[in-house]
């Protein structure tokens, strides 16, 4: 089976500093987690009242599918249950 996100829900993990998102593969999920560094800079004092949990998941969003494509590349090199994807990860 081939790896694939038919659940667009994301979450922000304080403790992790990233966003996670699931993919599956067939009946098996697989989580990921991409570092907050990986989703660009993020100015803490930018105006309009934006949290940085609201900010990291609006640029997920908006980096949706080039972070999907990072995360099938990473799964097709080796199969494991979880992952982190990095900003190296993306260039």
């Amino acid at each position: 089976m081939t790896l694939s996100f038919p659940n667009p829900s994301r979450s922000f993990d304080q403790t992790r500093h990233a966003v996670c998102f699931i993919g599956h593969d067939g009946m098996f999920q697989v989580r990921f987690f991409v570092e907050v560094e990986a989703l660009g800079t993020f100015n803490d004092n930018a105006g309009g009242g934006e949290t940085a949990e609201t900010a990291y998941l609006s640029a997920f969003d908006a980096l949706r599918s080039s972070i999907q494509d990072a995360a099938s590349k990473a799964y097709a090199r080796e199969r494991r249950n979880s992952y982190t994807l990095t900003a190296s990860g993306f260039r």
